[in-house]
């Protein structure tokens, strides 16, 4: 059965042209536009011709009617293919946190049984443990808990009261009700929450409360085998592995493909239900219609707890919008496509699953694949957000050119225009009849290439006379102290900050009106750019000059905050330290400028040129620009994502891997064994990210010319991936390890945080560390917020 674990999908493609399309005849609905929906039935098929998933059923319901109910493709390719069917049966993954755990926990809260805001300890004894005292259940739904992902997949165990045991003891990685972090731990300690208070294990109460009086026949745990037919394959895996594959693979076929919901008998709150496309679509129009929708007119649950679960109940300075259970608007619901109204909600499934609902168009989008079958390579993430999108133009009367291409989660169909960008289109009026300096280097320059000197320089009634360059000089390419100098296509003086000086100088600064500052910053604490801002702002207040900024975004986004502040001691603030923040900021260089201003009491003229079209979720891969390295050693988005860690302890005895073509993605030094390293940090299971041992020999930096034993890092999910703490992560590890090699007290200057690296000699936990942050990160979210200009 091996085999079968290993033929990829392109091998399989013999297989992969759809068995024709089989459909139920729709209910004539008025106002819905045939022809669009006709555009889902390309969709799909072109989806499973480019072997993206084996087939799929896709099921449309407007106003309470199906209006289109389509079946795709195969259910199954091996050992025999068969087509897929109507009445299919999948598994649902995690669209199980929604229609059984939530709503069976939202039916016990109607009851009195449950209350959101009740400690989940109030219902496991113990779970208090290590600091967990203060998660409530709410915490729990919004995914706000402070819970890691998953228990560590790698770590094979058998028994629910295994798992429920090993939730027990988890520790917070951070606090309750400040970070979104999406928890399949979460959900399943709710199943046990309802099997304590009802005293039923989740699929019994489940099928007495809801798909027994719903009528949802084909919704269950544990699937019996007269379904086994029916349903669509997964994947080849062993009884308890993971990753799937290896020797006693069996391909999966009414058995749950999640492998802690395997491990837990196949009943658990985050996954393990079966469902059709009918039944989804039955249960979304009971939640549509108020909480009814059986023979006998039984309530399912309150049209107020359907409004409450329904509404955004995260925290408002999160940026990932949930409801208690339901996605609304956060990095997981690309399914909703470009249209639905911002009143929708949905949810995804690991398998291929989905459903959106959209209350005030009363329309519900299923979409139902086992994208994993036969290898786990199928990937429908752009596939169900172009089918929203085509449901909704639909019932919406979208006109067709209006509706977009498809898009992978997380892009945005808009077009984001940089502060010169819209300087330029005022006409430069904002400078017009002053005499202007100009800080800048390589990536001041607008969209299309053009740089901010040449645009400057060129444009009418502005007068630049003087260009100042920051560390690594005017074209981002030394790694030294700069010499000031002369630009030969201008003829303008340059004007080195990071050699004989690092502020400018009366006389750099003479006869100036206006210092106009672009520079691309990264989002960490001790890049410089941000200190050599705040050093030209302090010197122009002096001499009464105007500051301008113009922005640009945090290429890792201004979602996301990381990290210790920097210490009250001399001996870490300065150039890479000018404020007490934590590592990644999540700030634009614009938003810094303006927090310096008011909390250092700077007294600048300061006047920030903002972007359009930029949300603070955006990724610079996200934005549509072209990527200019902003200095030698970060030459991608990769880098740039790793780098508040790495750089955070640059400052010890490692390579940071300067000098060789992939800075910041690798670290390493003489002493290291990178097999024994890599296996330490595997071992601790660092969301969004794994390694793997390499040598390397750096050509400059940091032990030049010597073969460097290390690690190298391959980044998951950005998403998930906290960088901070993966840099205390190498460095604890490091000094167990080494504890006569690293020179852990030398992190102490970037990081900034003497305290944290006293808690890993101490012997501590890094996961420990980085939540005792939790309160610093909170209290720098709530300084920023004044200063944020994007949504």
């Amino acid at each position: 059965m091996r085999c079968l674990a290993i033929i990829s999908l392109a091998a399989a493609a013999i297989f992969l042209v759809p068995a024709g399309v089989s459909y139920a005849q729709p209910a004539p609905t008025q106002g819905v536009d045939e022809d669009k929906l006709a555009l889902i039935d390309n969709a799909v098929t072109d989806a499973i011709a480019d072997g993206q998933l084996p087939g799929a059923v896709v099921l449309v319901s407007h106003q309470g009617q199906t209006v289109y109910h389509k079946a795709f493709g195969h259910r199954i390719l091996i050992p025999t293919p068969e087509p897929m069917t109507l009445n299919t049966v999948f598994d649902l993954a995690s669209l199980t946190k929604v229609v059984a755990t939530t709503t069976s926990v939202m039916a016990l809260v109607e009851e009195g049984r449950v209350r959101l805001r009740d400690p989940v300890a109030h219902y496991i004894p113990g779970f208090e443990r290590h600091g967990k005292k203060a998660v409530t259940i709410e915490h729990l739904l919004t995914h706000t808990s402070g819970l890691r992902p998953d228990l560590p997949l790698e770590e094979e165990f058998s028994g629910y009261a295994t798992a429920i045991a090993r939730a027990i003891d988890e520790r917070l990685v951070a606090s309750p009700g400040t970070v979104f972090s999406y928890s399949d731990i979460n959900f399943f300690v709710l199943g046990e929450v309802v099997a304590r208070v009802s005293g039923m294990q989740l699929d019994q109460f489940a099928q007495l409360r809801i798909f027994g009086p719903l009528g949802m026949r084909d919704t269950t745990f544990r699937p019996p085998v007269r379904l086994h037919p029916r349903i669509a394959a997964t994947e080849a895996c062993t009884p308890l592995g993971w990753p799937c594959g290896g020797p006693g693979a069996v391909m999966l076929r009414g058995i749950v493909h999640d492998p802690t919901a395997r491990r837990m008998g196949g009943v658990a709150g985050h996954a393990g239900l079966f469902a059709t496309a009918a039944d989804l679509a039955r249960f979304g129009v009971m939640l549509l219609s108020g909480g009814s929708l059986t023979p006998r007119g039984e309530q399912i649950l309150t049209p107020q707890s359907i409004a409450r679960m329904t509404a955004p109940a995260t925290p408002p300075d999160i940026p990932d919008r949930r409801g208690l259970g339901w996605d609304i608007d956060s990095r997981y619901s690309g399914n909703r496509g470009d249209l639905f109204s911002t009143r929708s909600f949905g949810h995804t499934g690991f398998t291929g699953t989905s459903i959106w609902l959209d209350p005030l168009s009363e329309t519900i989008v299923v979409f139902l694949s086992a994208r994993v079958h036969p290898d786990g390579s199928g990937n429908v993430t752009t596939l169900r957000g172009r089918v929203a999108t085509l449901a909704a133009a639909a019932v919406l009367g979208v006109p067709l050119d209006l509706v977009g291409t498809a898009r992978n989660e997380g892009e945005r169909p808009v077009r984001v225009d940089v502060g010169i960008d819209v300087l330029r289109e005022e006409g430069f009026a904002r400078l017009r009849g002053k005499q202007v300096g100009l800080l800048t280097n390589q990536t001041g320059r607008a969209r299309d290439g053009v740089s901010t000197i040449d645009l400057l320089h060129e444009a009418s009634d502005v007068d630049l006379r003087v260009l100042l360059s920051p560390e690594h000089g005017l074209h981002g390419d030394l790694d030294t102290t700069v010499t000031s100098s002369r630009d030969t296509r201008t003829g303008l003086p340059i004007h080195s900050l990071y050699g004989k000086t690092r502020r400018p100088t009366s006389a750099m600064l003479q006869g100036l009106d206006v210092l106009v500052v672009d520079l691309q910053d990264v989002g960490s604490r001790f890049y410089t750019y941000a200190t050599t801002m705040a050093y030209v702002m302090e010197e122009a207040t002096d001499r009464g000059i105007k500051v301008v900024v113009l922005d640009r975004p945090n290429p890792i986004t201004g979602a996301v905050v990381e990290g210790p502040l920097l210490d009250d001691d001399p001996a870490v603030r300065g150039f890479t330290g000018y404020f007490s923040m934590p590592v990644r900021h999540g700030m634009t260089i614009g938003e810094l400028a303006h927090l310096f201003v008011q909390e250092q009491d700077l007294g600048t003229d300061l006047e920030v040129v903002a972007m359009r079209g930029w949300r603070r979720l955006f990724w610079f891969d996200e934005t549509g620009l072209a990527w200019v390295n902003p200095s030698p050693n970060l030459r991608s988005l990769n880098q740039a994502t790793l780098y508040p860690g790495i750089g955070a302890i640059e400052g010890t005895n490692l390579s940071v891997g300067r000098g060789t073509d992939m800075p910041f993605e690798q670290v390493g030094a003489p002493w290291i064994d990178g097999t024994r390293l890599a296996l330490a940090l595997n071992a601790r299971g660092l969301p969004g990210v794994r390694f793997y041992p390499i040598s390397f020999t750096p050509r400059s930096s940091t032990y030049a010319g010597q073969d460097c034993g290390g690690i190298f890092h391959i980044i998951i999910d950005r998403r998930r991936l906290r960088p901070v703490r993966l840099g205390l992560e190498i460095a604890a590890a490091l000094y167990r390890l080494y504890p006569g090699e690293f020179e852990l007290a030398a992190a102490a200057r970037l990081l900034g945080s003497r305290a944290a690296l006293d808690r890993l000699r101490s012997g501590a936990d890094p996961a420990v560390v980085a939540a005792e942050w939790d309160a610093g990160e909170a209290a720098w979210r709530e300084l920023r917020a004044p200063y944020l200009l994007y949504q």
